[in-house]
Order: C-alpha cells, then sequence, then structure tokens
C-alpha cells in the first residue's frame, strides 16, 4: 500500500474503525469530526444513518447509495448525506477521502 496521507495527517490520533483494510485519521472538535480515509482493500459499507456528512473524494472510487439512487463518486468529487439519509457503499481499494461528521463522537479514537 502507498503512503496516501502527509505525516501532518498521520500524526493526527487514528480512529476506531473495524474495518479490514482502512487507515482512518480523527481530527476531533467539541461538535464535529474529520475524518481521512484510505482503503488498501474493497470493502461494502451496510444501510446505516446518521448526522450530516460531507465526502471530499482524494483519489479512488467508491458507488454510494443514498436513499435507494446510487452515486459513482471518483477524485475531485464532493457528496453531502443529509441527517437521517439512510445510505450504503462500494467501496474500492486505493479509495481515500476527507469527509466531515455533524456527529461530535460518530468515532472514537483507537486505544
Amino acid at each position: 500500500m502507498r503512503e496516501f496521507f502527509p505525516e501532518v495527517i498521520k500524526e493526527l490520533p487514528e480512529a476506531d474503525i473495524p474495518i479490514p483494510g482502512l487507515t482512518a485519521f480523527l481530527s476531533q472538535d467539541k461538535n464535529h469530526q474529520i475524518v481521512f480515509f484510505h482503503f488498501a482493500e474493497d470493502v461494502e459499507v451496510p444501510p446505516h444513518s446518521h448526522d450530516a456528512q460531507w465526502v471530499v473524494v482524494l483519489d479512488g472510487e467508491m458507488v454510494l447509495n443514498v436513499e435507494g439512487k446510487e452515486h459513482s463518486l471518483t477524485k475531485g468529487d464532493r457528496f453531502l448525506i443529509l441527517k437521517g439519509e439512510t445510505h450504503s457503499a462500494k467501496i474500492f481499494a486505493g479509495y481515500a477521502s476527507m469527509e466531515f461528521f455533524a456527529d461530535k463522537d460518530r468515532y472514537k479514537i483507537k486505544e
């Protein structure tokens, strides 16, 4: 796996997300989180919902299903998932993104 993120991002705490092949770095604020994701393997994320999420694709490809509508996202694409919208995804190896979560505690820091 090639190193995608620079040291300044890799110095952030890792997010505790039990998905094989995923590396995720967490920037935490009192009211939101920003997570830097990199997937080394193909992954399917099952349907779920939470507070608003804004996705910025940095590299690779993801097929996102939001409320039954499919969206193919690649490098440079942005997408807003509104609070409570049910969504799932097929994420392909090499995918990297920066994602804003309106949830202040969506993910925990890996111990």
